[in-house]
């Protein structure tokens, strides 16, 4: 088993610039698509909880950039446990190219910490990280 859960991705025109390279923010984006292909696949009891009164706050995100990368390039972004708090959670991404003859180049690293809460809107409070998330994330710790 590997010790990073890993989405693929192929650049699309839409994510460029003028200039012709990936637009900064669509590494950012990556990292939200990285994340809910984890719970779809590794913890879907956590999806059903996100539809009654669980959130997810994203509370800190960065990314940090290596290489230019741009329309049709083949990405593996490997998302990791960084840290796990009783109510927060914090994971790195490495952003990795993956080149024809079978290469990797590493583009970008970033990191996200997030903020498990609960309650309506108006009156949201931190909440304990969900057990089904816990256990997924296991395997993933860096």
């Amino acid at each position: 088993m590997a010790d990073h859960f890993e989405y693929l991705h192929t650049v699309g025109f839409e994510e460029t610039n003028i200039v012709g390279n990936v637009y900064y923010v669509n590494y950012l984006r990556w990292q939200g698509r990285c994340r809910e292909m984890f719970l779809k696949r590794l913890a879907p009891e956590v999806l059903a909880e996100l539809q009654d009164d669980l959130k997810l706050f994203t509370l800190k995100v960065d990314c940090e950039f290596f290489a230019e990368i741009t329309a049709f390039d083949e990405l593996s972004i490997r998302m990791r446990l960084v840290d796990l708090a009783q109510t927060q959670i914090e994971f790195s991404f490495d952003y990795v190219r993956l080149d024809p003859g079978g290469g990797e180049t590493l583009i970008a690293r970033g990191r996200q910490r997030v903020a498990c809460m609960r309650g309506p809107n108006t009156r949201t409070v931190p909440a304990r990280v969900p057990e089904p998330l816990v256990r997924a994330l296991q395997p993933y710790r860096a």
